[in-house]
């Protein structure tokens, strides 16, 4: 199998994509509470056909629950399934102390309080307004030392 080349040495090939009831409010939101910037956003009013957020290097994408396309009648939102997430985006952040204090100001959930973390880095778990599940921390896989055995 080929691997995909990104033009842009600084970004990622793997991209998480989310959906929301209120993309508008969410997308201020993710700016405000977590550091994103718009890179994209298409609208047509309230409906969010396709926006990318960057962070750092990263991306995510989102859209609008609304705008029901074939891609997005196959996911489910957090509140259909309980609160439960079958995958959520890990974010690095430099400064995850302050970062942790930032979303707590703007009204994220935490689900798990900022701690060192045993494998290394510092981070923390949280939920945005509509209930998806994001991870913040220090620890980067890119630049972890790893033995033999896969061990940091």
């Amino acid at each position: 199998m080929q691997e995909l080349s990104v033009n842009n040495a600084s970004g990622s090939s793997i991209i998480p994509c989310l959906r929301y009831r209120d993309a508008p409010a969410a997308i201020d939101w993710l700016c405000r509470a977590f550091g994103f910037s718009r890179h994209a956003v298409y609208q047509d009013g309230d409906i969010v056909h396709h926006a990318q957020l960057v962070h750092g290097n990263g991306m995510i994408m989102l859209g609008s629950v609304a705008n029901q396309g074939p891609w997005g009648k196959l996911i489910t939102q957090p509140d259909q399934l309980q609160q439960n997430e079958t995958q959520s985006p890990c974010v690095l952040v430099e400064d995850v102390d302050a970062h942790y204090a930032q979303a707590v100001a703007c009204g994220a959930t935490i689900v798990i309080d900022i701690a060192d973390q045993g494998y290394g880095g510092r981070g923390y778990g949280c939920r945005d307004p509509e209930g998806h599940l994001w991870w913040f921390g220090s620890y980067n896989p890119w630049t972890a030392r790893q033995d033999d055995n896969g061990n940091g």
